[in-house]
């Protein structure tokens, strides 16, 4: 088994008095892609900005390639592209003249701009200025950007936030055209559950700082082995007051129905009988097997605070 391209172990980092990460603990498979999950402000960013060390945590123990991070930071920096956030573009250039920009600030032969043009599927496209480039464009020319060193690794924060269907669909089968066909590694951050299933071999789930899960997908998919529970009834809100008192996560709510994850169907008469018996009527009952978004609002307990 080949080492783990990036080893994360007991990362804090504070923004003043606020802990922002606590006790992260990660380990990245060589050749995976790697999902990055939380909700938005529970800690991805930060975690990403310390691994291409652009935060500074005082007791950093990060390995990437096997690597201690502060003392090889040029040597492992080298070898990693990134796409943060809105990728920085100029606007009044060309998508060719943006990369040969950035080609000279890496060094790398001209030649490897008309292959990361290809890789992206930008080539028809390159001679337009980038003011007239749609959001997914300027994400793909970002990546581009990324691919002009043939990194090892892609650390990719959020890249489908904001896309059309259409630009998301393209962005996720570039992610699994550079893994399989290319050979990169990727770690991905999202907290879009959709994507992450479609995509990722291996997950981590980070809440409030903490790591709550890591582990493959299908261990995680594991971990739910369980059901939703939609209830169809009248007074929705003093309906899901109950059901947490029973100790039940409320995943979803509406006018007319609630939405429960349970672990097993003998669960649902109990919570059908401690609504019934509070005089608040039931029209309907409807289980189906958990997804993964349930399993994520389970484990993160979001909605219950």
């Amino acid at each position: 088994m080949s080492k783990p391209i990036i080893e994360i172990q007991g990362l804090d980092f504070y923004f003043k008095e606020f802990k922002a990460l606590d006790q992260v603990n990660l380990t990245v498979p060589t050749g995976s892609i790697y999902g990055f999950l939380g909700p938005n402000g529970a800690g991805k960013t930060t975690t990403i900005r310390i691994l291409l060390d652009l935060f500074h945590s005082k007791n950093q123990q990060i390995k990437i390639f096997g690597k201690n991070l502060l003392s090889h930071r040029g040597e492992v920096l080298g070898s990693i592209g990134a796409l943060i956030e809105n990728p920085s573009i100029y606007k009044h250039l060309s998508g060719r003249q943006n990369l040969e920009v950035i080609r000279k600030m890496v060094g790398v032969p001209k030649s490897r701009i008309d292959e990361v043009l290809k890789i992206v599927r930008l080539v028809d496209n390159a001679d337009k200025k980038a003011k007239n480039y749609s959001l997914g464009m300027c994400q793909r020319l970002g990546l581009a950007a990324a691919l002009l060193t043939d990194p090892e690794l892609l650390i990719l924060d959020e890249p489908t936030n904001g896309l059309d269907p259409s630009g998301i669909i393209e962005m996720r089968e570039l992610i699994i055209n550079l893994n399989k066909e290319h050979g990169k590694t990727i770690f991905l951050s999202s907290h879009i559950l959709s994507e992450i299933e479609k995509l990722a071999t291996d997950v981590a789930i980070i809440d409030q700082g903490k790591i709550l899960y890591e582990g493959k997908l299908e261990g995680l998919q594991e971990k739910g082995k369980g059901y939703q529970l939609t209830v169809e009834l009248d007074q929705v809100d003093e309906a899901a007051k109950i059901v947490r008192g029973l100790n039940f996560t409320v995943s979803e709510t509406n006018s007319r129905t609630l939405v429960i994850p349970i672990e097993a169907k003998t669960d649902i008469p109990k919570i059908n009988k401690a609504i019934v018996d509070q005089d608040i009527d039931v029209y309907q009952l409807k289980s189906s097997d958990e997804d993964l978004e349930s399993i994520f609002l389970n484990i993160t307990k979001k909605l219950d605070q």
